[in-house]
């Protein structure tokens, strides 16, 4: 069975959040969270578990897809410079990057 994505993690740690607080009991929250996710009895008392110490919903990100560019090597030294001092990934730098870029590119007009 594959793992779940973030997107499907996100999604149950909600749906988990909700139905404790549903649910006067954990097991028929458990039952509730395995038959509407598709997963074991056990891994959904895992995500109730993780729920619990939840203060807010979980955002959910869209799914993220590969795909390669070709960038020189200074930049990519400078970006892994820039992600690493702002304690991001690399792909939410360039994320960020893109979005601020595509962003402004609209104000044109």
């Amino acid at each position: 069975m594959p793992r779940a994505s973030a997107t499907q993690k996100a999604q149950r740690l909600n749906q988990a959040r909700i139905l404790l607080g549903e649910q006067s009991q954990r097991s028929e929250a458990a039952q509730q969270l395995a038959k509407s996710c598709s997963i074991s009895r056990r891994q959904a008392y895992r995500y109730l578990e993780q729920a619990r110490g939840l203060k807010e919903p979980v955002s959910v990100s869209d799914p993220k897809v590969a795909f390669t560019v070709k960038l020189s090597p200074t930049l990519v030294r400078r970006l892994r410079m820039y992600a690493t001092n702002a304690k991001l990934t690399l792909s939410e730098s360039v994320a960020r990057a893109l979005i601020a870029m595509l962003h402004r590119g609209r104000r044109r007009g």
